[in-house]
């Protein structure tokens, strides 16, 4: 089943495992991850290869770190922590390897372990997006100039 099966991320040499979220739940909160994701679309397509097996959300997250910080950015603080809150803790969907036990990610330990490193939980967050919503943004090779024309258009 789609809903139990995770994906081990690591962010800053800890370990990760994302459960997709449900239907529903990754329709409601869509409209807020476009808009985040629509800045880095625009940002790492010089990045993106054309050769039709590469989408633009598997571009290097060492390269495009400072655009995923930009693109929350771009979002007034509140709707920034409703997002991050919606993607990271709210639907318990994230569980972490912390002091060799591995644990739900919950608000108390997103506090511990971004605290001071909030550019890590935007990482972090990138990948909850790129495991919920890849498919909505497709392979960008196989579209050639029409999707990076339309990704131009979007953020201006």
């Amino acid at each position: 089943m789609k809903l139990q099966e995770p994906t081990e991320v690591v962010v800053n040499e800890k370990h990760y495992f994302i459960r997709p979220f449900p239907a529903f739940r990754a329709a409601n909160i869509s409209g807020e991850v476009i808009k985040v994701v629509v800045p880095i679309i625009g940002s790492v397509l010089p990045f993106v290869s054309t050769s039709g097996d590469t989408s633009v959300l598997d571009t290097d997250l060492a390269t495009i770190a400072p655009e995923i910080t930009k693109a929350f950015e771009s979002l007034s603080g509140d709707a920034v922590e409703k997002l991050l809150r919606d993607l990271l803790v709210r639907g318990n969907n994230i569980a972490v390897d912390f002091n060799g036990e591995t644990k739900p990610l919950t608000e108390d330990l997103v506090n511990e372990l971004f605290c001071g490193d909030v550019q890590d939980m935007y990482i972090l967050a990138f990948h909850v997006i790129k495991i919920n919503y890849g498919g909505f943004f497709g392979k960008l090779g196989t579209q050639s100039g029409k999707v990076a024309e339309l990704a131009q258009k979007l953020m201006k």
